[in-house]
């Protein structure tokens, strides 16, 4: 998913306190495990593997792409929101957990998860196709891979594609399917150019730079329900799959944990009035898939 952006503040500094407290200890006791505190974020990074997930720490760190909307945004008031923090948050009360959100480099995402800055990556996160790298919670909303285009460009369907230049976000799902599955499709194209984020892709399609963005179903009905005259979605999706909650390989007990917040939030109504909260934003309670 988007074009490398600087890790926030406080990521750095739990980099910097983490390594402080490593060397300080280091010197008085030799080598060790040790366990670092960043009270300033309210939140406990382990340096030992098994101690940097929400079910060991108390502490859902959730790592998101702040422009992602709808599931991960900076909104108007400069706060950080979306439908997956909110889902996280809400999870985070039901399990008795802090929840601390962080704004990451989508490239760095594998890095800061097995690190242990991060011990979630919660953010319109398509499990199909990751399997082997993360331990997932259960899909829990339907997603899939779309193409949209300026409603004036006499696009119809992928076969006008043909000759055309196709955008998508760095390490997204939509360039996972483009080159695989779809790899036919994408030779088709004169370029696919890749990008740090959809918020920039559409600016370049609604300016002419490109004529086509390939996205998550979730993300072309946001832009689709901002600019309903500007855009639209061909009727041919190029794949189906599902969002999850990714976790750090083995990680069973986080998943698990957060499984069964979802379910009792499922049950409680809690999932259907965020559905409704950001319903504007081309969010559906249809596409929740997890009873």
């Amino acid at each position: 998913m988007f074009a490398s952006t600087s890790l926030t503040r406080r990521s750095f500094a739990r980099g910097m306190v983490a390594t402080c407290a490593l060397g300080a200890t280091l010197l008085l006791a030799g080598c060790g495990n040790t366990t670092t505190t960043d009270t300033a974020a309210g939140s406990t990074a382990a340096t030992t593997e098994e101690d940097t997930g929400a079910a060991s720490t108390g502490t859902l760190v959730v790592g998101f792409d702040q422009s992602y909307p709808p599931y991960g945004f900076v909104g108007d008031d400069g706060e950080f929101t979306g439908f997956d923090l909110d889902l996280a948050a809400a999870v985070a009360e039901k399990a008795g957990w802090d929840v601390e959100y962080e704004a990451i480099d989508w490239d760095a995402k594998d890095t800061l998860l097995n690190s242990g800055a991060i011990n979630c990556i919660w953010n319109g996160f398509t499990m199909e196709g990751r399997e082997d790298d993360y331990t997932f919670s259960e899909p829990y909303m339907l997603n899939g891979q779309v193409i949209v285009v300026r409603a004036d460009s006499g696009i119809t369907s992928v076969d006008d594609l043909a000759g055309k230049a196709v955008i998508t976000q760095v390490d997204s799902a939509a360039l996972d399917v483009l080159e695989g599955d779809r790899a036919d499709l994408a030779q088709t194209f004169a370029s696919l150019e890749t990008i740090g984020d959809y918020n920039t892709a559409f600016m370049q399609l609604e300016s002419g730079a490109v004529d086509a963005v390939a996205c998550d179903l979730s993300i072309a009905e946001y832009q689709m329900s901002a600019k309903p005259d500007a855009y639209v979605q061909l009727d041919d999706m190029l794949s189906e799959e599902h969002y999850a909650v990714g976790f750090k390989k083995g990680d069973e007990a986080s998943a698990e944990a957060v499984n069964d917040a979802l379910r009792e939030l499922v049950e409680d109504g809690t999932v259907q009035e965020l559905c409704e909260k950001y319903a504007e934003y081309g969010i559906s309670f249809d596409n929740w898939v997890l009873e």
